[in-house]
């Protein structure tokens, strides 16, 4: 309860509860106002801060998945900030100009990403050394425009899986194309905007530079607990492949043993039964002596002419 108080002192010291003018309202915001004073729609905090805590944690657990998620802010005063928030989460995001097809005409835009780092590459090679100055000079401007625009999404290999915009009035063409293409949206939402269009609204002043900070800085914390938590549980599989591993090899290793054992008991008694057979003697007194031959030995007096070995009978 003390954490949610001293957000919502924040929150008020940042002026996120300022809305716009009552005539320049949108009635779909009517469940976000508090009150309206000198003309101006005061938001309701509670709400902010219900908004602030459920877009947080669907951002964490995105971010936690391994997905993408963009941070689209064209507006002057939320420029930087946003600017700074996607990169200390390695996060793509457009601050300068949002070109039309930026995320439903993807392939063309990832062609003018990988023509401005062929470009990058080939200055930093010297292969542009042995061009004229002047065309030198013309890859170089092209190489900053395309930057200056593309920067931002240069290491994004696919659509992300969410947006994070400030303003869905001023990026309106953001917001369409992510709802065509299905992407989650997240959004700073203020009283003359709809907020029926977003998935996770944060109703608060989106024009305000504090306002804009605190509730960016908020989200991309959460954004950083998902992807800690996902380090955390890549080492956890990391040690549990190791230590199967080695139990499948020390099991292994017991198996070639007793194995071996198993082999080397086998051919001692195969060694002994052979000793035993050799040792029978090959025929002895009575034992296969007169079967059949004339004079044979002793035990062959059951045939004429065997036992004693007289005279055959004509």
């Amino acid at each position: 309860m003390e954490d949610i108080k001293t957000l919502h002192q924040q929150l008020l010291e940042a002026g996120v509860h300022f809305g716009h003018l009552k005539k320049k309202w949108n009635p779909k915001m009517l469940p976000y106002i508090f009150a309206e004073k000198n003309g101006i729609h005061i938001i309701d905090l509670n709400k902010t801060i219900d908004g602030l805590e459920e877009a947080a944690a669907a951002l964490k657990s995105i971010a936690k998945s391994g997905k993408k998620i963009m941070f689209v802010a064209t507006k002057k005063q939320a420029k930087e900030i946003v600017a700074e928030a996607a990169a200390k989460v390695n996060m793509p995001f457009v601050t300068e100009r949002w070109l039309g097809g930026m995320l439903t005409n993807f392939s063309t835009i990832r062609k003018s990403v990988k023509k401005m780092q062929s470009i990058e590459k080939m200055l930093q090679d010297g292969t542009m050394d042995s061009v004229t100055k002047k065309e030198r000079l013309t890859l170089t401007r092209s190489k900053e425009k395309m930057e200056k625009v593309l920067g931002g999404i240069s290491q994004m290999g696919r659509a992300p899986a969410a947006v994070f915009m400030v303003d869905i009035s001023h990026e309106h063409i953001a917001l369409a194309e992510s709802k065509r293409l299905g992407i989650t949206t997240f959004a700073m939402v203020d009283t003359n905007s709809d907020p029926t269009k977003v998935d996770f609204p944060v109703p608060s002043n989106d024009d305000a530079t504090k306002s804009i900070a605190i509730i960016t800085n908020y989200l991309t914390a959460a954004i950083m607990e998902g992807l800690q938590e996902r380090a955390q549980l890549k080492e956890v599989d990391e040690d549990n492949g190791e230590e199967m591993t080695d139990s499948r090899s020390r099991s292994l290793e017991l198996g070639g043993e007793e194995e071996g054992g198993n082999k080397r008991g086998s051919g001692g008694a195969g060694g002994g039964s052979g000793r035993a057979k050799s040792a029978r003697p090959a025929g002895g007194p009575g034992a296969r002596g007169g079967s059949g031959r004339p004079g044979g030995g002793a035990g062959g007096g059951s045939r004429p002419g065997g036992g004693g070995g007289g005279p055959r009978r004509n």
